[in-house]
């Protein structure tokens, strides 16, 4: 239950985050919509999410957070 609220939160910054990039967008600013992209939010975000799932696999946890013991 855990992991499904961090992965729901992170997701919601995430979604934030693309939702400021296309303000930037919209109003013309490309240089900064790029750095957002490149240096900004939007990366760090991307990255939260990124350790979040590479967490998840290495602990071999399943979708509802009890860990795999089985063999498929």
């Amino acid at each position: 239950m855990a992991y499904e609220r961090q992965v729901q939160i992170a997701l919601d910054r995430f979604d934030q985050s693309l939702a400021q990039l296309r303000g930037l967008i919209k109003r013309g600013e490309n240089a900064d919509a790029i750095r957002f992209m490149e240096e900004g939010p939007l990366k760090d975000r991307f990255e939260e999410l990124q350790n979040i799932i590479n967490v998840s696999k290495s602990n071999n946890y399943g979708s509802r957070g009890v860990p795999n013991t089985r063999p498929l």
